[in-house]
């Protein structure tokens, strides 16, 4: 590992990774990002940009560990930026700022380390999920492959969800971007929402995860992520693949799939498949379990693609 001398930072060691400080690339402010490198690799290696959660900094997502581990048993590297914080914040939220701290971080690592940048993963669940899905429409080749779980995909949708449910996060929502009375503000929320974009990250290998019960034992419904896989299967022109109306309905409101859907695939991981379909490159599981995740499940997924 060599440190720059062209770049402002330093390096506080924490357990087996670092937290290194980056000078963002549009206001020059220092942010900072937890990072590991393998010793002394024969070869470039494979990165993973791991997003945490809406609430969370960079090293206190709940599975931000998880990611950890599971790229230091592949000897993989592993970058978890801050990109601004809990989105509670204008400059948060996938903001400009927030959007390019992530640029900034893959370039920090592919400049300083010996990467592969054609094997750059990137990782997220929950505001995770919805910043995964940002980038992979924003820059979608800078990465190999995104694996989204339980993701936001609109933002304007889960401020009313979550004002309905009485949660927290409408009001996060309104600190970030405003209330949705008027009109420049309803572009925000618009802009910095997934769905609308993903017909850019068409041609992406796209995993999106989502647990059928979300939305009821967890924050975010499950409609986020079939919707997203609609949208998808639109840009893909495959109309065919995209879940009837009456289907969401069915799986949003009763927790259960439709009848007449075939059997799931069986793969080792703790959240059990209920249903995959594909379109293109892009691919929804729809899994037993709520607002959760299951990195291990995607870096099974993420070795297929590194072969």
């Amino acid at each position: 590992m060599r440190p720059s001398h062209l770049l402002l930072f330093f390096v506080a060691t924490l357990h087996a990774q670092s937290t290194v400080h980056i000078p963002s690339s549009l206001d020059r402010s220092l942010q900072p990002a937890a990072l590991w490198f393998p010793t002394a690799p024969a070869k470039p290696v494979p990165l993973i940009v791991h997003l945490h959660s809406w609430s969370s900094h960079y090293n206190s997502s709940e599975a931000w560990k998880v990611a950890l581990e599971e790229a230091q048993k592949r000897n993989w590297a592993f970058i978890a930026p801050e990109f601004r914080g809990p989105n509670d914040r204008p400059e948060a939220c996938a903001s400009p700022l927030a959007r390019q701290d992530i640029l900034d971080a893959v370039q920090y690592m592919t400049t300083h380390y010996q990467i592969d940048r054609n094997r750059i993963f990137l990782l997220g669940g929950s505001g995770g999920g919805h910043m995964t899905l940002i980038m992979a429409t924003h820059s979608p080749k800078t990465w190999r492959a995104a694996s989204a779980w339980v993701p936001i995909t609109d933002l304007a949708a889960w401020h009313a969800e979550t004002k309905q449910r009485n949660l927290r996060y409408w009001t996060m929502l309104e600190a970030c971007i405003g209330k949705l009375q008027n009109e420049p503000n309803l572009a925000q929320y618009r802009l910095r929402s997934p769905l609308p974009f993903l017909h850019k990250a068409k041609n992406l290998p796209l995993d999106i995860q989502t647990g059928i019960h979300d939305g009821h034992t967890g924050s975010v419904p499950v409609s986020h992520s079939l919707l997203a896989f609609n949208a998808l299967a639109r840009a893909n022109r495959q109309p065919s693949a995209a879940f009837s109306q009456a289907d969401i309905d069915t799986i949003v409101t009763h927790r259960r799939l439709p009848a007449g859907y075939p059997s799931p695939p069986t793969e080792p991981r703790r959240t059990p498949i209920l249903h995959r379909r594909t379109t293109g490159k892009a691919r929804l599981t729809l899994f037993e379990g709520g607002h959760e995740t299951d990195f291990p499940a995607a870096f099974l997924w993420f070795d297929t693609l590194v072969r």
